[in-house]
């Protein structure tokens, strides 16, 4: 039986550009889309839509972050296999997983495809797509210059602020960095006490799970992590600082 997300991201991926890149490997599936758009009365809309809409989307974007230095390895194929198995179940994780594969062989036009996420997912979906696309980035512990520019295009293409883009690269960078809990809090090193904790009041308010909650709780995992990483860079900075 095809997973419910499965058909209905394909359902929203036909009305748009995503609908070329899903055509050739949906066969059936995209059948049973339609049947299942028919039997609600046309194309899916409301939270539903938007979730299945983000899952269509993850799955054109991971393609073009995974080959993106010429090469698809094993380390980000795992990062995305464990991703999609954690989060929708071994059955569903291996559909999505063969029609990667086949999208792997194709060129993805991420302008259309980031156009249409700008059309269909609010700011702070699009923010979960982005950072999902740095954990494949990053799956190897290095990232390639090829890499760091895709995202620079992929960020842009999907609308992220430029402040918030040195955000997420922060959640990625080696520990020993000493700007990395600034950039996290998209604040200087330079500001007072009181910047730092309105910086993190407000990145508290912006990553918080919440903003994603209507996705499905499988991205509430993603949101949550990228909630303790403000936490986390607010209580080093305090501790170094010594503010109370």
């Amino acid at each position: 039986m095809v997973s419910p997300w499965i058909a209905g991201a394909l359902g929203w991926a036909f009305f748009g550009p995503l609908g070329g890149l899903f055509g050739y490997a949906a066969g059936s599936l995209f059948n049973a889309a339609q049947r299942r758009s028919a039997a609600d009365g046309g194309p899916q809309a409301g939270p539903d839509a938007a979730r299945n809409g983000f899952i269509a989307s993850l799955l054109a974007l991971t393609a073009a972050m995974m080959k993106a230095d010429g090469r698809a390895t094993k380390s980000e194929l795992e990062v995305v296999k464990q991703f999609f198995s954690q989060q929708f179940g071994r059955e569903t994780a291996g559909q999505a997983l063969r029609m990667l594969h086949d999208l792997l062989e194709r060129d993805i036009p991420t302008g259309p495809v980031c156009a249409q996420i700008r059309m269909n997912m609010n700011y702070s979906q699009r923010m979960a797509l982005l950072h999902f696309l740095f954990s494949i980035a990053h799956a190897d512990g290095e990232l390639h210059p090829a890499e760091d520019r895709l995202l620079s295009r992929l960020a842009a293409e999907l609308g992220i602020h430029a402040a918030d883009i040195r955000s997420i690269a922060a959640m990625f960078a080696p520990k020993a960095d000493p700007g990395a809990d600034y950039r996290v809090l998209e604040v200087s090193p330079q500001a007072s006490d009181d910047d730092v904790r309105r910086a993190y009041r407000r990145m508290s308010m912006k990553h918080h799970p919440d903003k994603v909650a209507h996705l499905g709780p499988e991205f509430q995992k993603t949101a949550t992590e990228k909630f303790q990483r403000v936490n986390a860079a607010y209580a080093n900075i305090k501790k170094s600082r010594g503010m109370a």
